[in-house]
């Protein structure tokens, strides 16, 4: 596109792959994340320095915080995603809970509001076991524990409190239930800045380890009656037009094997797993971020995103293969598959 682009980066992330690929290149702190990556000062000061009038927040750290977004508005500097609104309203699951209800999704059956250690049992009996009990704040999989019994209820409250303050800053939990054998169904959303909502189909993320996704396919034809699909696919788009959504975001399902589906969150970002969306559509989902932030209008309709082929990401995870735990090495042999 001809944008010249300033890479940042941590102390411990010096020559990485990124970093030699763009224009520039920023240091902005130590190896730990909130001293570099999640440091809004830090990265609003390498915007200043490189005079770079956009920044792209990427799928983690500062990707969904308000904060740094209305920073950008303050400073004029353009966040590539939505606006501060939206990023308030969908980073927090109970408002989102409450926003896709109102916007006519059906939604999991759970707590409305976060659970006090005094209300925890009356509210678990309440609802139903199996249940989940989830960080309201949570994201990538972190802050969610399946609870089978009232015997287990307590001990994973706490934990699960830990775990959310520890990792977002945020105690506050709320409970959802549980459904065996559902499959975990999203929409990629693209919105330009006159309201116009479009998906580019729907990915499968229900191979997942420890509520970490490892395979993500598209499309999900084998999981989907073509009814289900077209269904949840206008429903995504519905509620990105509800909210005033602008740019890149993923609505996320679970469909049960007999067709029903609720709404589980929106990830008002970029996601990991986009490259097979750009694979099946041929779009480039990037491109089409800086193209809504710089207020592009679309000239494309929904019945332009052709659906073409199939494609599956792979996440490796460097573990030692006895007990799963971290062990970072060199990749000495690859295998793709061929056919």
């Amino acid at each position: 596109m001809g944008i010249a682009t300033v890479a940042v980066f941590s102390e411990a992330d010096a020559g990485a792959l990124h970093t030699r690929m763009a224009d520039q290149s920023v240091c902005i702190g130590g190896a730990a994340a909130k001293d570099s990556y999640l440091n809004v000062d830090a990265v609003l000061d390498a915007c200043r320095s490189t005079g770079a009038n956009a920044i792209h927040p990427g799928y983690g750290f500062l990707s969904e915080n308000s904060d740094l977004c209305r920073r950008c508005k303050t400073e004029g500097v353009v966040f590539i995603g939505p606006g501060e609104e939206v990023l308030y309203q969908m980073g927090d699951k109970l408002s989102a809970r409450r926003v896709a209800r109102k916007s006519g999704l059906p939604v999991m059956p759970g707590t409305e509001e976060p659970v006090s250690d005094d209300e925890a049992i009356a509210k678990a009996w309440e609802l139903g076991f199996p249940m989940m009990v989830k960080a309201a704040a949570g994201g990538g999989g972190i802050g969610i524990h399946v609870v089978h019994s009232m015997a287990e209820l307590e001990p994973i409250i706490e934990r699960t409190r830990k775990t959310a303050q520890a990792a977002f800053a945020d105690s506050s939990l709320f409970y959802e239930r549980y459904l065996e054998g559902a499959s975990h169904i999203e929409v990629q959303l693209i919105a330009d800045q006159y309201g116009n909502v479009l998906h580019l189909h729907e990915r499968d993320c229900s191979i997942q380890r420890r509520n970490q996704k490892l395979i993500e396919e598209t499309p999900a034809s084998a999981k989907l009656p073509g009814d289900v699909r077209e269904q949840i696919g206008r429903l995504a788009r519905q509620l990105g037009r509800e909210v005033g959504y602008t740019n890149a975001g993923t609505v996320e399902f679970l469909v049960t094997p007999d067709g029903h589906f609720y709404f589980l969150e929106m990830n008002p970002r970029l996601q990991v797993e986009h490259g097979v969306s750009e694979l099946l559509t041929g779009r480039d989902i990037v491109e089409l971020q800086l193209q809504c932030a710089a207020g592009t209008r679309f000239t494309m309709r929904q019945s332009d995103i052709v659906a073409n082929g199939h494609a599956i990401e792979a996440r490796v995870y460097p573990e030692d293969p006895d007990t799963c735990l971290p062990r970072v090495g060199v990749v000495t042999g690859l295998g793709l598959p061929a056919g």
